[in-house]
């Protein structure tokens, strides 16, 4: 009999979970301090007199329901501040934005709107001479470099090589806690339809004068047709740098000048994730991306264009001429996107390829972005989490005699995040932003199935960015927006 060879254990990840702050009632530690103050106040009024005392617990009642009650997956107090916020901005007319040579804009240019208008592109070369344009975000103090991967993908690769990958990934995510001022750093995967015109540039350039007529119309033709229907997928890898790196009130040139020297390390550490070669975007390649994103329909005049040398468009050009925000969608040029975040990670254990299909093209959505947003935590500030996450989860999981099955999985989950923390693990916080972009709203029913099929085969739940479409576009361009930095819904609305 011949032995045979056991197969490899297939290798899960998981163990991220949402913290919890410990309070009563499925409240927060200040929701839970301001129930305890209105108690108080009640108490103070049944002494005084009852009638006073009535009356103060009718107002303490109105003053908690929002924190009490959950609409969507929000508390009642934020649902309300985000609708609140949605009328104001209305009001003031910020969901319409028009640019170009008939608008108000100085000099009639076609600005980024929303969170991106105030931004400013700078230009310098890296380490090893390679220009790359860095966007700064002066109210956020934020500075942003973008990063261009060519990865393979995970198609005819070893287990063993794709679990390598994942550990680097890992080891990659963990290292920026020690970089200085790193505020956060997102990976952008595009999926458009092709073109064509790169392959039949390449195909010209190709033809040797005087080669065969037969050879150059199979070519020719092979141009023509090979790219119909096919998908072009773009990777992006934002790095952001927050108040940190400014601090001393130091000189553009001198940021640039530090982000240059920084950034050949770290796309050299992306090349060992799968991610391939890593290469800085320049000024131009960054202003044309944000064009197409707004205006799709001018994705083959761009094309087109840099065979011929620079397109000319400027991030002063970059965004759309007009811009319409409405309550679940965005229209903008020649497409109408929508927008949904994570709201539920993958519960359990998933295999590394759970985002594949996510990511993928995919026939029936046109232009597809999905973004992954990373935070990570310094080591003294995950080592000050951690602890806390535990005392959190001990305290829900003890404050009823009969603990539910999921405080004490979380318990365990918060245990086990802080032995590795102590072991030298790193601490990131994570969010996923999608964006589908389609030519006509008509279309945009059609794709809301679409994406939900696709967040199940993810594990995981999405949920509509209503309200604040404009803002979250804006995040999921993998252009240095981090949304927490512009939230204005307190953390004491929080659970």
């Amino acid at each position: 009999m011949t032995e045979q060879t056991p197969l490899p254990a297939v290798r899960t990840y998981g163990q991220w979970r949402l913290p919890k702050g410990a309070g009563l009632l499925g409240l927060g530690t200040g929701g839970t301090v301001t129930l305890f103050v209105g108690i108080i106040a009640v108490l103070i009024g049944v002494l005084i007199d009852v009638r006073l005392g009535l009356v103060v617990a009718v107002v303490v009642a109105v003053g908690m329901a929002p924190l009490l009650v959950r609409v969507n997956g929000r508390t009642g107090a934020q649902a309300m501040a985000a609708r609140l916020a949605w009328w104001a901005g209305r009001r003031a007319g910020q969901d319409s934005y028009r640019s170009g040579p008939l608008s108000a804009l100085p000099g009639g240019r076609a600005r980024l709107p929303g969170l991106l208008a105030p931004s400013i592109m700078l230009c310098a070369k890296d380490a090893y001479g390679r220009p790359f344009g860095l966007i700064k975000l002066p109210w956020a103090h934020h500075y942003t470099a973008v990063l261009r991967c060519n990865a393979d993908g995970a198609a005819l690769v070893d287990a063993a090589q794709i679990d390598t990958w994942v550990a680097n990934w890992g080891a990659w995510l963990a290292a920026l806690a020690h970089e200085p001022g790193i505020a956060g750093v997102s990976v952008t995967i595009e999926t458009a339809p092709d073109s064509g015109q790169r392959l039949r540039s390449e195909v010209t350039r190709l033809i040797a004068p005087g080669a065969p007529e037969l050879a150059t119309q199979v070519l020719q033709q092979a141009a023509q047709s090979y790219p119909a229907g096919s998908a072009q997928v773009a990777t992006r890898v934002a790095i952001t740098w927050g108040p940190a790196m400014v601090s001393g009130r130091r000189e553009d040139t001198d940021i640039l000048a530090e982000i240059g020297n920084r950034l050949p390390g770290l796309a050299e550490g992306l090349a060992r994730t799968g991610a391939g070669a890593a290469v800085p975007m320049t000024a131009d390649a960054l202003a044309e991306t944000a064009r197409v994103a707004y205006d799709p329909g001018c994705a083959y005049d761009v094309d087109a264009a840099r065979d011929d040398g620079p397109t000319g468009i400027g991030w002063a050009d970059a965004g759309p001429i007009a811009a319409q925000e409405f309550w679940n969608c965005l229209r903008h040029d020649s497409g109408v996107s929508a927008t949904w975040y994570m709201d539920e990670a993958p519960r359990g254990t998933v295999l590394s390829s759970v985002l594949t299909q996510l990511v993928s093209p995919h026939p029936q959505l046109t232009r597809k972005r999905v973004t992954l947003v990373y935070r990570p935590h310094n080591p003294g500030e995950a080592a000050r989490i951690v602890d806390g996450d535990v005392r959190d989860a001990i305290f829900n999981a003890t404050k009823n005699p009969r603990a539910k099955a999921r405080a004490t999985a979380d318990l365990r989950a918060a245990e086990q995040s802080a032995d590795e923390e102590a072991s030298g693990a790193g601490v990131v916080r994570f969010a996923m932003v999608v964006t589908v972009t389609v030519p006509s709203g008509a279309q945009l029913a059609a794709t809301e199935a679409v994406v939900r099929n696709l967040a199940a085969t993810a594990r995981i739940r999405l949920r509509r960015a209503y309200g604040s479409q404009s803002a979250a576009f804006a995040a999921g361009l993998g252009m240095g927006v981090l949304l927490p930095h512009y939230a204005s819904v307190g953390r004491l609305l929080a659970p």
